[in-house]
């Protein structure tokens, strides 16, 4: 596996990325109308293409495909965590979680946070994320349920627990 930094010529592959892994959500967590109003059918490349160009993700690479990617702002914001259906349960996430750990590290970022759905959530309380809240948000006129999860990193780079943890 190999990480590095988006580039321009994987816009439609982490697009389409996103959307297999959205759609391949397990039935019982999310709807087939909630996974289309989170992921609409078909892929906006445009836009994504747009976007990515501004967040430039981490991005896994295995044998030259995009397994995954991952997106870090300014402010310690994960905007995104996407496996492709193909390469799940290969550590893909753990590894681009770690390489977006190290440079949150290098930044000197004080708090990282994110609004994880039902399916990454264990993934972030695994690695020292608290949940602060349960949201309930609107795509395309349809609810969805995430939260909002933070970890809080020390001058010395090592996990701070949350002020306001809850025990979700």
């Amino acid at each position: 596996m190999n990480i590095q930094t988006y580039s321009a010529d994987k816009a439609r592959e982490v697009a389409e990325l996103f959307h297999q892994s959205v759609h391949a959500i397990d039935p019982s967590l999310y709807t087939s109308e909630q996974k289309e109003a989170w992921a609409p059918t078909p892929v906006d490349y445009a836009s994504w293409s747009e976007r990515l160009k501004v967040k430039q993700p981490f991005i896994a690479l295995i044998e030259n495909c995009v397994a995954g990617f991952i997106e870090l702002d300014a402010d310690g914001h994960i905007d995104c965590t996407y496996t492709h259906p193909n390469f799940q349960g290969r550590g893909v996430a753990s590894a681009l979680y770690e390489h977006l750990l190290t440079e949150a590290r290098a930044r000197n970022l004080k708090r990282l946070y994110v609004e994880a759905s039902l399916i990454v959530k264990p993934f972030f309380e695994h690695r020292g994320f608290s949940v602060v809240k349960k949201n309930e948000v609107q795509r395309n006129g349809v609810s969805l349920v995430n939260f909002s999860m933070e970890r809080y990193l020390s001058p010395d780079n090592q996990m701070q627990p949350t002020a306001n943890a809850s025990a979700d």
